[in-house]
């Protein structure tokens, strides 16, 4: 090290230090400079080297290799070529976390609340308001006929609350769970009816649960009475299928059939909803969901006693891709094909409680005939302006047909 270099390092030193109250005074950079070149300036030299870079007494961190991705750096990256800035959550062994895995909100959540069963919770400031009797429109004859106007009385519209039977496919997915030695039905999901004994839920509601735990009903509406018009219906499940490409990480293909022990009997309040041919596309149109979930994300929502309904608009696979892309899931995240987005406007989305849950749109010609273009699947939180992610029926339609084909399913159920 030449001696300048040492000078500049005393300088350097002399000038950040400085002496608190009351204490030794400031070191005069003059007499330093001086002191630095007296005869004895080698001895001095190395004393201040080695007091300027003592060594730390702790250890220094091992750091260990990473392997070079293939992609090219980001514009912009502050790393060597070949790497890129990206949050530590989303860089797993070294890779970028392009499908979600592990960051995005599923919409399945164990309820909060004392009292867990479906049928058994209870809120005062949620309950049925006493109804206008009107008499029941005739019902008309096939799938996806919604009633706005509800089944033989309307309830008087509150913010998100749906009519009793206005979305008659709906069904609630329930699962016998031991609680405090008593035997309860536990929500677990919802679901809908696409044949007499036949359900359609997500894959991540029902994997790897025993078929003779669950338990679907079928004309549920107001789950704390039994009061309605028309009585809900019960059935054993005796068969569950599940995408054999569904991947739970990011949720790829999340759909199941439930095969019922019994069928239900078509009623008013217990009908089924049409599906669209495979690759239809439902880009901007204005659809509903409908579940029993938490009204807001986290702790303080609250599961739903009268079922609601948002009416949501469809948003472009692009579009979606592109605004998912600006939340915690990175500026790499790829929406897999198997998804449909929607939403995307404050207040209104579907959330925890809800997955499994159909999201219909209107049949194009038909008058509050929808077909089932998704399934509630996942999001990232609740209620803001990023769209709720759904499995697409029109992408996962021939799967369906194969499942039913081979089971010898009546189609006449669930198409036009």
């Amino acid at each position: 090290m030449s001696k300048r270099t040492v000078v500049c390092l005393a300088l350097l030193v002399a000038g950040c230090y400085s002496a608190p109250q009351q204490a030794t005074p400031r070191i005069n950079v003059d007499d330093l400079i001086k002191d630095v070149f007296e005869d004895k300036t080698a001895d001095k030299t190395d004393d201040l080297i080695k007091d300027i870079f003592k060594p730390t007494t702790s250890e220094p961190p091992v750091i260990s290799p990473i392997p070079r991705p293939t992609d090219p750096p980001y514009q912009g990256s502050g790393c060597s070529a070949g790497y890129e800035c990206t949050p530590y959550y989303l860089c797993t062994n070294q890779t970028i976390n392009r499908d979600g895995t592990g960051i995005i909100d599923v919409r399945i959540d164990a309820p909060q609340q004392s009292c867990p069963a479906l049928e058994d919770c209870c809120s005062i400031n949620d309950q049925t308001d006493k109804p206008v009797i009107v008499t029941p429109p005739p019902q008309p004859i096939g799938c996806g006929y919604r009633n706005p106007e509800g089944i033989g009385f309307k309830l008087g519209q509150r913010e998100l609350e749906s009519e009793y039977g206005e979305f008659p496919w709906m069904v609630a997915i329930l699962k016998e769970e031991k609680i405090l030695d008593k035997y309860l039905n536990v929500f677990q999901c919802g679901g809908s009816l696409i044949h007499p004994q036949v359900v359609l839920t997500a894959a991540h509601c029902v994997q790897n649960k025993d078929a003779k735990s669950i338990l679907v009903r079928a004309g549920e509406w107001d789950t704390q009475t039994n009061a309605e018009l028309y009585p809900n219906q019960d059935s054993n499940v005796q068969e569950i299928v599940v995408h054999k490409d569904f991947y739970k990480g990011g949720l790829f293909n999340d759909i199941a059939l439930l095969f019922l022990t019994e069928p239900f009997t078509i009623e008013p309040n217990v009908q089924p909803i049409c599906l669209p041919p495979a690759n239809s596309n439902f880009d901007y149109a204005r659809c509903y969901a409908t579940g029993w979930g938490k009204d807001t994300f986290g702790q303080q929502g609250k599961y739903q006693v009268i079922l609601k309904k948002i009416d949501l608009p469809v948003v472009p696979r692009d579009t979606c891709q592109n605004t998912l892309r600006t939340t915690r899931l990175g500026k790499r995240f790829e929406l897999h094909q198997s998804f449909i987005c929607a939403g995307g406007e404050v207040g209104k989305d579907t959330c925890k409680g809800d997955g499994g849950s159909p999201m219909v749109c209107p049949i194009q010609g038909t008058k509050n005939r929808y077909y089932q273009a998704g399934i509630v699947a996942w999001g990232i939180g609740c209620g803001d302006d990023i769209p709720g992610v759904y499995a697409s029926i029109p992408f996962l339609r021939p799967w369906i047909d194969e499942q039913l084909q081979s089971r010898r399913i009546d189609s006449s159920y669930y198409t036009l």
